[in-house]
């Protein structure tokens, strides 16, 4: 039996919302969030295991979305994984063909703001410290480099879309809009788009990073650090619980995590 984890990328976690509040605001579900991933194969199916323990499995060949248990307390990340298999066997558990996860293999994003004043050609570039506490401007870290405009049509402004059809001095066509993107941050009536850089795996520890804008001349903006940031043991999932003692006079339980 093979577990296939070539050609699956861009494996995405959400949590989503169980319902609304009076204020309008979402109350995410507890213990549950929805995995999706990208996969060329055709011919399988797809299992999802969550902290080394399988979560479930598609049941279309052409599925790349499944909703899947988390654990509900978490001390840090927890791994999620996805492999295509033979139709035939994913009904069954092959976590003990997956590597263990290495101890404390946290990960850290960080948020970028995308403003139409960032010029074509430039690019976002992370450094990073390696837990030493000295950011190494030397060399990005992996994965460091993203581009801030994909490409012309990307970005909006004086002459690039519908000439005169925007607002004084944009045409604003391709625009992140007023309020639908990050309120107050954008040129004014736009907001900015938020991009997302996710580093690798990472040790237990304090971790200082930095970013730094680059246009296609080379020129560079002034580093902006970010940091210290502590990166949790990833959260190990607890196969027994079961009561210990409990104190009748100070109705206090105890609990015994095997």
């Amino acid at each position: 039996m093979e577990l296939i984890s070539d050609g699956i990328e861009d494996v995405r976690a959400v949590r989503i919302p169980a319902g609304v509040g009076a204020a309008g605001r979402g109350h995410p579900a507890v213990g549950r969030v929805l995995v999706s991933w990208r996969a060329p194969q055709s011919a399988y199916l797809y299992q999802v295991y969550v902290g080394g323990r399988f979560a479930g499995a598609t049941t279309d060949s052409g599925q790349r979305r499944m909703l899947c248990p988390v654990p509900s307390l978490m001390v840090g990340a927890v791994r999620i994984e996805v492999f295509a298999v033979a139709a035939d066997q994913a009904d069954k558990d092959w976590s003990s063909r997956i590597a263990p996860a290495a101890a404390g293999d946290g990960r850290v994003r960080i948020r970028l703001l995308r403003r139409q004043s960032l010029p074509l050609g430039a690019e976002f570039v992370v450094y990073g410290d390696g837990g030493s506490g000295v950011i190494d401007y030397g060399a990005p870290l992996p994965g460091g480099s993203l581009p801030v405009w994909t490409g012309a049509l990307d970005k909006c402004g004086f002459g690039l879309v519908g000439f005169g059809a925007g607002d004084f001095g944009w045409d604003g066509s391709t625009a992140v809009g007023f309020g639908i993107g990050a309120f107050g941050v954008g040129d004014f009536g736009f907001d900015a788009d938020v991009l997302e850089w996710a580093g690798g795996p990472l040790a237990a520890g304090d971790y200082r990073f930095a970013v730094v804008v680059r246009d296609a001349r080379g020129l560079a903006s002034r580093p902006v650090e970010v940091g210290p940031v502590f990166v949790a043991a990833a959260a190990t999932a607890v196969k027994k619980l079961s009561p210990f003692v409990f104190d009748p006079a100070s109705n206090r339980l105890e609990l015994a995590v095997g």
